[in-house]
């Protein structure tokens, strides 16, 4: 894809950790020019903190995954220069996106009043963990933290087992995302009424807008997630949902006619269970009836018999299969991105447009990759750069 939808547009990316810097990554992979804004003292969170301290081509990893598609311009700020920096920036910006906790930018002088000030038109997202009202306005706003609140930890496993909490990025991915889809709208609005908005995504609203469905269910008929005895992939739905061991592995079974299971196994019972319900009220018989049923053949045969007899399965990857996936090769969803220091393989933008991925244009910047370029497109000349440099507002790359 040659042209971007968002080409022309400025973002200024003041985000850290997961759930913010998705969201401009996003806005990047989409075409806007983001300039990420972080400290001078070392940059953001994850320069220097990921999975294990892994690092590659002299970066950690996590810092690599989330920031392709933007440029670096360190502001410290803290300093008044870098808060009139910042706000000189904004002038000629389209969307500010923050992921500070409630109340930290106002107290600078760069809450959203203060930036409409200076642009009128601008979008300004506040990503936050849980809003900024309420008893927990002011507690972390961290992905396993907020599951914890969430209710949800309950909704898989076996009765009796502690709390269950889903994958690291649940929360941060879905709170970025719902980020990119307020600005979105935003943008559509702005272009009838010339005028910007405020958009704030709490990630706890998010992750209880993920479970809909469990706390419609229980909002008005009190009726809550019930494990069952064996361990299940989700405590609302009937067996045999959930995941067996094969002879070489593990595979899924998700919500599939009991009577096409029973014929799979050639198990009488089963293909007795012919309403829906059914799953519901023997779960756990299902699950005692069928825990060992596939032990003796390899995943792929029970695959490829479940295809035959109309049940949902499949195969259970670690990152050793999925990379060996002829459709993920086939998909085009493991790409690279270009580093200062070499190519890093990552995850291509999961949508098309128009029947093409958008490409990554650039990879995550080092830390003050794009000071001079950027100061000086503000109109400011090489010995007001040097000043700024020396007097700790700002840094370049070396």
């Amino acid at each position: 894809m040659d042209s971007f939808p968002l080409e022309g547009l400025r973002v200024l990316d003041l985000t850290q950790m997961l759930a913010g810097p998705l969201a401009g990554t996003r806005l990047g992979d989409l075409g806007a020019d983001v300039i990420k804004i972080e400290n001078p003292d070392g940059g953001e969170f994850n320069r220097s903190h990921g999975f294990q301290d892994v690092t590659f081509l002299g970066e950690m990893t996590t810092f690599l995954a989330v920031n392709r598609n933007k440029k670096s311009l360190p502001i410290n700020l803290k300093h008044p220069q870098g808060v009139e920096l910042l706000k000189k920036l904004v002038k000629s910006s389209d969307i500010l996106v923050h992921n500070f906790r409630p109340g930290v930018l106002e107290r600078l002088g760069l809450g959203y009043e203060d930036l409409r000030a200076v642009n009128p038109q601008l979008i300004y997202c506040a990503i936050s963990g849980y809003g900024r009202v309420g008893r927990l306005a002011n507690r972390p706003g961290q992905d396993l933290i907020l599951q914890g609140y969430s209710g949800s930890m309950f909704a898989v496993g076996a009765e009796g087992d502690p709390p269950r909490p889903g994958a690291l990025w649940a929360a941060d991915a879905m709170s970025g995302y719902q980020a990119v889809i307020g600005i979105l709208a935003a943008l559509h609005a702005r272009s009838k009424s010339r005028q910007g908005s405020l958009i704030e995504v709490d990630m706890y609203g998010v992750v209880l807008d993920a479970q809909l469905q469990e706390l419609v269910t229980f909002l008005n008929t009190g009726k809550k997630p019930t494990r069952s005895l064996s361990p299940s992939a989700h405590a609302s739905i009937p067996g045999p949902y959930g995941v067996y061991r094969t002879q070489d592995g593990w595979m899924t079974l998700a919500m599939s006619p009991l009577p096409a299971l029973g014929k799979l196994l050639d198990n009488d019972w089963l293909q007795s269970l012919t309403d829906y319900n059914d799953g519901h009220v023997w779960r756990d018989q299902i699950f005692a009836e069928i825990e060992n049923a596939f032990v003796g053949q390899p995943t792929a045969y029970w695959v490829e018999k479940a295809d035959e007899f109309g049940v949902w399965a499949g195969p259970v990857y670690d990152y050793d299969d999925l990379i060996s996936e002829s459709h993920l090769i086939d998909s085009g969803l493991i790409t690279s991105q270009p580093g200062a220091n070499g190519e890093v393989k990552t995850v291509g933008v999961p949508l098309k447009i128009n029947g093409s991925r958008p490409k990554i244009r650039i990879g995550a910047p080092s830390l003050g990759a794009d000071t001079v370029k950027i100061l000086k497109s503000l109109g400011l000349s090489d010995e007001e750069i040097r000043d700024l440099i020396a007097h700790g507002v700002t840094r370049e790359s070396h």
